[in-house]
């Protein structure tokens, strides 16, 4: 029977493992490889893993340590950072990684997806949308790219159903404002787009704890919950901690 997956992301910054708030504020963590080797052996459904620099400063993606994160992985590994062609796609694919995930370039060239599907199978694209909302009593939501930094003026559920409909496998709504923060999902967000799509969609930005995760799985079914502070850190003082649900909090956080 399928379930919801529950997804660890996390954030390559200047050669290491960082984790941001409100996509600022980076704390180091520690070497992508060893976080590797530690989730590894708690069984994780699946691990997110993204070059925030890459895109930002222009840089292709870093296949020497895709390589090495793909060998060292025993579980699906999704890698994103740097990627704007179907070749980069490809040569990601072929290093052993199960997803690639695409961002600003899918902004500047959604049609990407056309052409990226007929190499490597919708199933392995997934998009990653920063989300930021803007007012307080008439919110709305605006995409940004260049890791959080400048702003688009796209519609997002207009958008997320034309990346629907070109061929995406999945999409990551990312939230800015609550990244971070362990202070929930923001639901109003996902709200407004998740009724409205038919493919797999991953929730990212605010889970705190393992409740968090129990909310969005009984609220939306079938859904990759994704998170980065609550599975690095531990207690108020965020104190570095890799940790992950054992199966008696998994079967808690996906019971309905």
């Amino acid at each position: 029977m399928l379930k919801s997956r529950i997804i660890p992301v996390l954030l390559i910054h200047r050669g290491g493992l960082y984790k941001s708030i409100n996509f600022k504020d980076h704390k180091y963590i520690g070497d992508p490889l060893n976080a590797v080797k530690i989730f590894n052996e708690m069984y994780v459904d699946e691990l997110v893993i993204l070059d925030i620099d890459a895109t930002k400063l222009e840089k292709p993606p870093n296949y020497k340590l895709i390589q090495n994160l793909a060998k060292e992985c025993r579980m699906p590994i999704c890698y994103g950072g740097g990627i704007n062609n179907t070749q980069q796609v490809e040569r990601i694919i072929q290093l052993g990684v199960e997803k690639v995930a695409i961002s600003n370039a899918l902004i500047n060239n959604p049609r990407l997806i056309c052409e990226a599907k007929d190499k490597v199978g919708s199933q392995s694209l997934v998009a990653v949308l920063d989300i930021k909302r803007h007012g307080l009593l008439n919110k709305k939501y605006y995409i940004y790219k260049n890791n959080g930094s400048i702003k688009t003026n796209l519609d997002i559920l207009e958008f997320s159903k034309k990346l629907e409909s070109y061929g995406i496998g999945e999409i990551i709504l990312n939230s800015i404002d609550n990244d971070g923060k362990q202070i929930g999902y923001d639901f109003e967000m996902s709200d407004s787009i998740i009724p409205h799509l038919n493919i797999p969609i991953t929730l990212l930005g605010g889970a705190g704890n393992f409740s968090h995760l129990h909310q969005a799985n009984k609220k939306y079914g079938i859904i990759g919950l994704g998170g980065g502070s609550i599975f690095v850190f531990k207690g108020k003082y965020r104190a570095v901690l890799i940790q992950y649900p054992n199966e008696e909090e998994k079967d808690l956080i996906l019971t309905n």
